[in-house]
């Protein structure tokens, strides 16, 4: 039997410990995994941080990305692969939309919908989230968001309030 490639994208998030380094590690591994393939990461974003009650510029700023890969996996494999990865990194699970030095999500699994006691393909909420839809923009300026439309035109419409993140390594201007 042949696996079906899938195009899917991930989110990434940290706002505790070295968070670039921390995201790129994992996009490193994720990279790497058996059944993933031409993984491309986006640039990282610099956000506040979202709690429950909303932003809170108290709380540590978070740096987010997404990347796209092809996979042979399927959704709830990818979930444990990324919460693997997140335990790797020292996520800890003990507040909802708490601090954390990492943060996986699948956003889309190719056209597939999933809904599940562990796992809701598409992300409920990537539709309303600037840190996902900003540096999904620069991955893929075309990008579509399965059941809600063209991410430029989501974006437009809730705004940007995340700003660029000086890489190490990156040329500064």
């Amino acid at each position: 039997m042949i696996a079906q490639i899938v195009p899917v994208l991930f989110a990434f998030g940290a706002n505790l410990g070295d968070r670039g380094e921390t995201i790129r590690a994992a996009q490193r591994a994720l990279a790497a995994a058996p059944g993933i393939r031409d993984f491309s990461a986006s640039p990282l974003r610099e956000t506040i941080a979202l709690t429950e009650r909303g932003p809170d510029p108290e709380a540590p700023r978070y740096l987010n990305g997404v990347a796209s890969a092809q996979t042979a996996l399927t959704p709830h494999e990818l979930l444990d692969l990324t919460q693997r990865l997140e335990a790797d990194h020292g996520r800890v699970r003990d507040a909802r939309w708490g601090d954390r030095t990492l943060d996986i999500d699948l956003i889309l699994y190719g056209g597939r919908v999933v809904r599940d006691e562990r796992l809701t393909i598409p992300h409920p909420r990537a539709h309303e989230r600037d840190f996902v839809l900003a540096p999904w923009l620069a991955l893929d300026p075309d990008a579509v968001l399965m059941g809600h439309g063209r991410v430029d035109a989501l974006l437009a419409r809730i705004g940007d309030t995340t700003a660029p993140f000086a890489e190490p390594g990156d040329a500064q201007a």
